[in-house]
């Protein structure tokens, strides 16, 4: 059987004005509902501020200076914004085939901490500066995290095609095995950990090395704002992942295969394959996420350290969470997700405490998942009183 892409059968048809009317009024309804939901969720988070003793203009007043009015602000959020994407990306990757990874905080920790030992192995510590010049372990460095994370994700995804294991349960708790893991690296000389004398100060502060000033990402000053070149990069693997995706046989296979194994296998499509790559690919964005991280200098200061990844790969999820699924929402929605971020410094002057910024970032959250829900109980109501109809 021959598999083209859903959007080269599509057969032009005449559309009646009515169906146009319809299908405006259906789209206004959407607008409506995802606007409604969004000003409710923005109305409830300041009442939440009002009752805690603070100021609800006040607090989002911060909030738009923390992540972009602010002089350099926006600068910070963009930087912020890149694992995010990545990590977004990656589980879209991994939901059009059916997967549920939510493995990517260890994914990324993992795979931050194979591009980390990637450099301290080949940069000058090493002694091979001139066999591996900075620029060089840079891009080797990137490249040993994807694989980093792409291997943690595979372990998952192994026990799921070959013993049957869920991947949603492995994935997770894959998450605290490379914590353990990553903090033992961090412990050895041999593998993450810089020399100590020995003292307990010195054990106190783990932390690898800091990258010197060739192998980091180089960054972009722009009226006052500075933000790494991975802004640029990320962009272009959004365009790319849209176009594989959406425009692709393999991506409309991918797509079979989440929405029915069963079809997908009749038609050709091999699942343990497909749903290996996909696996794969989330971790290792995963793991580039880390990677950039490490070598981007808006997290850590150029360092490994415990904790590195400060709920990156959970954040990424929703983010893919709140997108549906859709490469080319991902950006707007982590660029949102990451002023959140950005903003909660500003809110000391407030005198709420930065935790605020969590709950407003759940009621978005809550806000943009209604909305599908309620759209599906429509239609499906509609298909039922069209069937009993017919009947």
């Amino acid at each position: 059987m021959t598999i083209t892409n859903d959007l080269e059968v599509e057969e032009s048809r005449s559309v009646s004005p009515s169906d146009r009317q319809t299908l405006a009024s259906g789209a206004g309804f959407t607008v409506l509902l995802y606007f409604g939901c969004f000003f409710g969720a923005v109305t409830l988070s300041a009442a939440l501020v009002q009752a805690t003793g603070g100021s609800a203009t006040e607090v989002f007043g911060a909030l738009l200076d923390g992540s972009v009015r602010a002089r350099g602000r926006w600068g910070q959020t963009l930087g912020i914004s890149v694992p995010l994407i990545l990590v977004g990306l990656g589980t879209v990757f991994s939901g059009r085939a059916g997967l549920i990874n939510i493995g990517q905080e260890g994914q990324l920790y993992f795979g931050s901490a194979v591009a980390c030992y990637a450099a301290l192995r080949l940069g000058d510590s090493a002694g091979w500066t001139e066999v591996f010049p900075g620029p060089l372990v840079l891009i080797f460095c990137l490249v040993a995290g994807a694989l980093g994370g792409a291997f943690w994700a595979g372990i998952a995804g192994a026990l799921r095609y070959w013993r049957r294991v869920p991947e949603v349960l492995t994935t997770l708790l894959l998450v605290t095995v490379a914590a353990q893991v990553v903090g033992y690296g961090l412990r050895k000389d041999w593998l993450l950990a810089v020399p100590r004398d020995g003292s307990k100060a010195a054990w106190r502060n783990i932390s690898t090395a800091q990258l010197p000033p060739d192998q980091r990402m180089p960054r972009i000053e722009v009226f006052g704002n500075s933000f790494p070149i991975s802004v640029v990069i990320v962009l272009a693997i959004t365009a790319v992942v849209t176009v594989v995706l959406t425009r692709s046989v393999w991506g409309f296979r991918l797509r079979m295969l989440g929405l029915n194994s069963r079809t997908a296998h009749r038609a050709g499509v091999a699942e343990s394959r497909y749903g290996m790559v996909a696996i794969f690919i989330s971790g290792g964005f995963a793991g580039l996420a880390g990677a950039m991280m490490l070598t981007g200098g808006d997290f850590g200061n150029y360092h490994l350290t415990p904790g590195f990844s400060v709920n990156i790969g959970f954040d990424g999820l929703l983010v893919a969470l709140v997108a549906r699924q859709m490469p080319i929402v991902v950006v707007p929605t982590a660029l949102v997700f990451a002023g959140l971020r950005t903003g909660s410094g500003f809110l000391a002057a407030t005198g709420v405490e930065r935790e605020i910024t969590k709950i407003v970032q759940a009621m978005l959250v809550l806000a943009l998942l209604i909305p599908p829900a309620i759209l599906f109980v429509r239609d499906r109501r509609r298909a039922m009183t069209a069937t009993k109809s017919r009947t």
